[in-house]
């Protein structure tokens, strides 16, 4: 296969009103027939978000903005159709913004890399969609939450002495030991 998929750097650089630094990251595998809502979607699954009941848009280096026709209301004025608007419409080296959430505002910045990789090469395989392929960095969850049950307010809990001793002895490791 040829080098014709994009590479697509993209950093997390603010949500919930706090900056990222360093900022965490995912490199993205795209063809240039995928498009921007897929694009959107799959960086949506890399960050670990899970309520995807929220709008996304893709703002272009030439400020035209990128979303959803059939979810939006109101579509910002000079928009283009993100579901239809494919990623052949960026060129290398070009920055873009992509926000997730406008109530949150998730904001990322997309940089497609100067070179177009191969996906067979890079990934092993030829994904049906954008997919990452490198990452680093801490994700923060979508709420702000630390643990299941967290209010928000209450203190962090004390962790347990031993915090595998709860859990089933599936792996050796795990439980209370056993005694032969």
């Amino acid at each position: 296969m040829a080098r014709t998929w994009l590479s697509i750097r993209v950093e997390l650089v603010s949500g919930r009103g706090e900056d990222f630094w360093p900022r965490p990251g995912r490199i993205f595998a795209a063809a240039r027939t995928h498009t921007f809502e897929q694009l959107g979607a799959a960086i949506d699954d890399a960050f670990g978000r899970w309520d995807l009941a929220h709008l996304r848009m893709f703002t272009l280096a030439d400020e035209t903005p990128a979303c959803s026709f059939r979810i939006w209301e109101e579509v910002p004025d000079g928009a283009v159709d993100s579901d239809k608007t494919k990623l052949s419409r960026l060129t290398p080296g070009e920055q873009l913004a992509y926000v997730f959430d406008m109530g949150d505002d998730w904001a990322h910045l997309c940089m497609v890399d100067e070179q177009r990789i191969d996906p067979l090469e890079q990934l092993g395989f030829v994904p049906t969609k954008p997919t990452p392929y490198w990452g680093w960095g801490n994700l923060p969850d979508q709420y702000g939450r630390r643990w299941d049950g967290d209010d928000g307010e209450s203190p962090m809990p004390n962790p347990p002495k031993n915090p595998l001793r709860d859990l089933p002895p599936i792996l050796p490791w795990w439980g209370p030991r056993r005694r032969g």
